[in-house]
Order: C-alpha cells, then structure tokens, then sequence
C-alpha cells in the first residue's frame, strides 16, 4: 500500500480545522447549557446538571419561549407549503420559454441580493402604509417568502433543465389528462427534489432573523425572542434553549432524510414490481 502524500495530512488538518470552526460554537453552547443550578454563561463549569433544561419548561420570568417556538414553527411549515407548490408551479411555467420569462427570471433572483434588512423594513412599510396589522403570520410569512421562494424555484429550474419529457409523452399516449400526467408522473419522478425544496423553506424560515426583524409586529418568533433574552438573561438558560433548538433542527433534517429513503425505496419497489409484470 502506498504512502499517503504530506498533502493528504495537510488537507486533513484543515479540514478538521474547519469542522471545529464549524461546530465548535454549538458543542461548547451544548456544553454550558449542562452547568448546576450556580453556573454562568462562561467557563469553567460550575457543576453539571440537568437544571437549566428542566428550568425552561417552568415559567419564565422574562420571554416568552414556548409562544415563540410556537410561531417559527407554524410560520415555517406555512412558508414551506408554499413554496413547495409556488416553486413547482413556477418551474412547470418555465419549461416554456414566454415574452418576459429572463427578466421575471432575474427580478426573482434579485431578492437574494438585497439586503435582508432592507427587505424586512419594505414589507413592513408596505403593510402599515397600506393600514393593515404587521404580523408575523401576514407581512412575516410575506417576507420570508421573498427568501426562500428563490431558493424554492431555482431548485426546480435545474430539476426540470434535465427532466425527461419522454415520461411524460408516453402517459400522454396511454390517455393521461394533463392533471394525470404531473401527478402520477412528474410528481413521483422529482419527488426528492420536492422533499429538498420542503427542507430549505422550512429551515431558511424557521432560523430567520432580519426578515423577520421589522415584520413580526406584537409577537417573536424564536431567533427574535432569543435575541431578547442575549439582553437581559444572564443564565445558562439560554445555552439550555439553544441545545434544544439545535437538537429540533437536526430532527427536523433527519425526518425530511428520513422521508427521502422510505420514498426511494418505495420507488424501488415499483419498478421491481412492474419488471417482474413484464416476465
């Protein structure tokens, strides 16, 4: 067996490098959050217990946790359906070229370059001039959908750049309506690609901060309400709140995997079925 070059070992140690980088602010958050009852919000520990994760499902006596994770996550799956369906639609549309389809294409894009900030204080100037009530369900959802809808479509775009047609004339030849032939056929062959799209909306949505800065109106969602506590919390409750939140979100990330191998298997499946019907 030969040697492995020096330059393998160096490239070994920078990546390792950044790994640590990468994660090494979440392991030593997860780490504090793990302090006794005496603990602060730098090292060294002070004990190690479960108190400060027990602490936040009693009341807290500032914030307002639960009613934020509540809304992030309502406001992430609605800013998920969404753009699971307006992206397919928009990348079905594009397929076809039509008078005004590159300069649609480019405004889309264009909202990924603005500045998030801006974008937030727009929609919510656009809502309060318009006299209607800022609120993160309303002008919220309406600005997140300014940043994961572009992500959503250019998905698709690419999706549908290499998608073969000929499934699609073949169900037409067998009596397939239009309406038969996306669902028993388009939808099935890009399936995974719709469980990426679902994943990047609910997870772009769920984590949002400056879009939602200037639009949520009365109410927090979770990174805002953990932006509050960073002011005036001083425990290692916040480190608690924060190891859960990432530990959600790795959840979240294994369910959607999760889901994306039970619908590879199933079309694994289905061809083996149908093969064996042609023996």
């Amino acid at each position: 067996m030969e040697p492995r070059p020096r330059s393998f070992y160096i490239l070994a140690v920078f990546f390792g490098l950044f790994l640590v980088f990468l994660y090494g602010p979440t392991i030593t958050i997860a780490i504090l959050s793990f302090q006794g009852p005496g603990g602060g919000l730098t090292f060294p520990m002070r004990g190690t217990s479960l108190h400060w994760f027990r602490d936040l499902f009693e009341q807290q006596a500032v914030g307002d946790i639960w009613g934020s994770f509540s809304r992030s996550l309502t406001l992430g799956l609605m800013v998920m359906v969404t753009t699971v369906v307006v992206s397919v639609m928009g990348g079905l549309a594009f397929r076809k070229r039509f008078r005004g389809s590159g300069i649609l294409f480019y405004l889309i894009i264009t909202s990924l370059v603005i500045p998030s900030i801006l974008v937030s204080l727009g929609v919510g100037l656009i809502w309060s001039q318009s006299g209607l009530t800022v609120h993160w369900s309303t002008s919220g959802f309406g600005a997140q959908l300014t940043w994961t809808l572009p992500f959503g479509l250019l998905i698709m775009f690419a999706v549908f750049n290499r998608f073969d047609q000929s499934y699609e004339e073949a169900a037409r030849d067998l009596g397939a309506s239009p309406w038969q032939t996306i669902r028993h056929v388009v939808l099935p062959i890009i399936a995974s690609s719709l469980i990426g799209v679902a994943l990047f909306g609910f997870t772009l949505s769920y984590d949002e901060f400056a879009r939602t800065l200037l639009t949520s109106g009365s109410y927090n969602t979770l990174p805002l309400e953990i932006f509050g506590m960073t002011t005036n919390v001083t425990t290692p409750v916040i480190f608690a709140l924060g190891t859960l939140t990432t530990v959600f979100s790795f959840l979240v990330i294994a369910l959607f995997l999760t889901i994306y191998w039970l619908a590879g298997r199933r079309r694994a499946r289905r061809g083996s079925d149908a093969g064996k019907g042609l023996v």
